[in-house]
């Protein structure tokens, strides 16, 4: 049985999980969906979850502070942001704390999927 990644989705927007959990289902994956930081943080087992699209802007934790909670558990897995809150201080600090790269919503689906790619066939970020 060949393996298909699991790829968590961690947004505050029902209709982004949604879409995202249609996208990822399309092209093969298998997706888990949470709808906080927090959310993601308590379940278990986290080692299912082979690749993160995650939010910036959400209640409670940031998709940068649920990054930095990874890195201080560590054993994380890659993150990708997908987001609309792009500025270059929020990119250079998901970048520079891990992230395996970050795209502005409306994702471009050829860019997340070519993203995707990259991770599973351990390739540098994009």
């Amino acid at each position: 049985m060949p393996f298909v990644p699991t790829i968590a989705v961690v947004d505050d927007d029902q209709a982004i999980r949604e879409a995202m959990d249609d996208l990822i289902k399309n092209f093969g994956y298998n997706s888990c969906l949470f709808s906080s930081a927090e959310e993601f943080l308590d379940f278990e087992p986290r080692s299912e979850i082979d690749c993160m699209l995650v939010d910036v802007k959400m209640p409670g934790l940031t998709g940068t502070e649920l990054l930095a909670e990874l890195n201080r558990q560590g054993d994380r897995p890659p993150m990708i942001f997908v987001t609309s809150y792009d500025d270059e201080r929020t990119r250079k600090a998901a970048l520079s704390g891990g992230a395996f790269a970050f795209l502005r919503k409306p994702v471009d689906v050829g860019a997340l999927i070519a993203c995707l790619e990259a991770v599973f066939d351990g390739r540098p970020s994009v």
